[in-house]
């Protein structure tokens, strides 16, 4: 039965086996790597279904955000109108009463000091302390 078998016949079959061993560990290699890219398409398909409302959501928060950015600037440039305003009335109020109350002051202190003045024309000693 193995009387024509030769030796080249011999090493045929090992290759043979070897090819067909390698053949079967490449296919079970891709194997694997197909399951490995079928979970990673899974898993990214996840991570965009969830990023989407995320990145929705954080448009809206954008928006919020400019919208009072845009309230604050208006409020600061009201203040800015008011102090603006404010700085007119006092120095309208120091050039209106300042003035005339420095004088009324200034005379009531004459009035005062002339009223206070003894028979000897001098004036009373304050106390320095």
């Amino acid at each position: 039965m193995f009387e024509n078998v030769s030796l080249g016949d011999i090493a045929l079959l090992i290759l043979a086996l070897a090819v067909s061993f390698l053949v079967y560990r490449l296919g079970s290699l891709i194997g694997k790597a197909g399951r490995i890219l079928d979970e990673t398409q899974a898993s990214l398909k996840v991570t965009t279904d969830n990023v989407q409302p995320t990145l929705v959501k954080l448009t809206d928060t954008v928006s919020l955000t400019n919208d009072q950015l845009a309230r604050v600037d208006s409020i600061t440039a009201n203040v800015g109108s008011m102090a603006t305003n404010a700085n007119a009335l006092t120095s309208l109020f120091a050039a209106t009463v300042g003035q005339p109350l420095v004088k009324a002051a200034a005379f009531s202190y004459g009035v005062r000091s002339a009223l206070a003045k003894p028979a000897g024309g001098r004036l009373p000693q304050q106390d320095e302390s």
